[in-house]
């Protein structure tokens, strides 16, 4: 596989993300659904946004290790919160996870009116391998 990052500014490096990200020869994609604060049981979390995004972080990893992707392989991720002022607070969490895995992936955030039951941020990504 080969990845190609698109940055015409550098504004976004800050923010953790790239513009663009091409990719060729790809072996395989795995499109993964939106990933919350969800249990393993199956139960959403009704605690602070801080610790949702933590879970929801662990959830996304999980899926994508059991596929038998790495998260370094993420080319796309979006964002949904019911609140931005809640989770720019703790936006340095997301960032560290996406240092830690090595990640340059294109991202959109949203604020949405609501999601699942109690749930405050869901992640949503494309990975390539």
């Amino acid at each position: 596989m080969e990845k190609r990052i698109i940055n015409p500014w550098k504004w976004q490096d800050e923010r953790s993300y790239v513009q663009a990200v091409e990719v060729k020869n790809v072996e395989s994609t795995l499109y993964v659904s939106g990933q919350t604060a969800i249990s393993a049981d199956g139960i959403s979390s009704n605690e602070d946004m801080k610790s949702q995004m933590v879970q929801a972080l662990k959830n996304l990893e999980t899926v994508i290790d059991e596929a038998g992707f790495e998260c370094k392989g993420i080319v796309r991720l979006n964002i949904y919160t019911t609140s931005t002022e809640e989770l720019w607070p703790h936006f340095p969490v997301f960032q560290e996870w996406i240092a830690k895995h090595g990640i340059r992936q294109a991202t959109m955030l949203m604020e949405v009116k609501s999601l699942f039951e109690t749930l405050k941020v869901e992640l949503e990504a494309t990975v390539v391998k």
